[in-house]
């Protein structure tokens, strides 16, 4: 993910309740930060905000299948096209609102950024086309063990990708994750592919825009401005064929694909938002928020089985990322303290 981005403008409003403490407060926690110099204080404020920010975007991810539950009876391919369609259009109008249309013109000028736009626009459209499929076929629990395997499947790119240099800790945190997608395998008798799927897709996808020199919001308007032809054509083509389901499926189904583009494009906003203004490791560890709420709607909202066996699976994967999370905060505590 691509963690800057020009929202400062628009921030106040999504988050207004976080107003600066004035000196006229008597609690003692606010008198406390109101005797802070003015920059500490905007310092303490923007990392509150950050914090709201992240959670928010995690909590939105997490909960996103009980979105997508409500269209089980629309194609996961007609899913896609609708949100590819409808992020554009939700994207632009906010650029314009910024008045920051003029960026994407910048943007795709410099050397190699189209290029590695349309790649991940690629990425990105084949992990929305896993992540409906799962759902439609009540596999939430596939598309929360792929966001466990997630932050390791970046570790690993970061590693052959970026030749960065991991502790034995974090080998150890890999290879527990290995094992345990080797247990699932074993166990159920087939690869996870689902979750595997999801995982690598949004991994590359990560790397590609952390690689590429363009923000957040620019950068998903050109993604979505590349696939919205073809995601328009497909939906076209198929309500000329009668199997549209925008207009003959019923008014909250369109609502709910209208809508496709908030949902969409609003997590990322806050994600990007919220990384620019919280510590990295903090970000590490708040990530796993998203695949707990998705475990827990598989369980608990969808009843989806959840042997023992498969918990075993789990169970190794958990633990390799408590390693993983744990040994980012032992070095950001380290960096601190030195």
């Amino acid at each position: 993910m691509v963690v800057s981005l020009p929202v400062d403008a628009v921030w106040s409003v999504c988050l207004a309740k976080y107003r600066p403490i004035t000196m006229t407060q008597t609690s003692s926690a606010s008198a406390a930060e109101s005797a802070l110099p003015l920059p500490a204080r905007s310092t303490a404020t923007s990392a509150g905000r950050g914090l709201a920010a992240a959670v928010g975007a995690f909590v939105i991810w997490g909960l996103f299948p009980i979105y997508l539950k409500g269209l089980t009876a629309v194609s996961a391919e007609q899913i896609t096209a609708h949100r590819i369609v409808w992020s554009c259009v939700f994207v632009l109008a906010w650029l314009a609102v910024l008045g920051n249309l003029g960026s994407l013109g910048a943007a795709v000028k410099r050397k190699g950024v189209l290029v590695r736009l349309l790649a991940s626009a690629a990425l990105i459209t084949f992990n929305w086309l896993a992540f409906a499929w799962a759902v439609n076929h009540d596999r939430v629990l596939d598309v929360s063990l792929g966001y466990y395997i997630g932050p390791l499947i970046n570790v690993l790119l970061g590693v052959f990708v970026l030749s960065e240099k991991l502790t034995r800790t974090q080998w150890t945190a890999v290879a527990l994750a290995a094992l345990g997608v080797t247990y699932l395998t074993l166990t159920t008798g087939q690869v996870p592919w689902v979750a595997l799927t999801v995982a690598t897709s949004f991994a590359v996808y990560g790397l590609i825009r952390k690689l590429v020199s363009v923000e957040a919001l620019p950068g998903l308007a050109i993604e979505m401005i590349l696939l919205a032809p073809f995601a328009l054509a497909y939906l076209l083509w198929t309500h000329a064929q009668g199997i549209g389901a925008f207009g003959h499926s019923g008014g909250h189904v369109d609502a709910l694909l209208l809508v496709s583009g908030v949902v969409t494009a609003v997590p990322l906003l806050l994600f990007s938002y919220g990384a620019r203004q919280i510590p990295y490791s903090t970000m590490g560890v708040l990530q796993f928020i998203g695949p707990s709420l998705q475990l827990l709607t598989g369980l608990l909202i969808f009843a989806e089985p959840f042997p023992a066996s498969r918990a075993v699976g789990f169970v190794l994967i958990w633990i390799a990322l408590l390693l993983y999370a744990g040994q980012g905060l032992w070095q950001a505590r380290s960096r601190v303290t030195a």
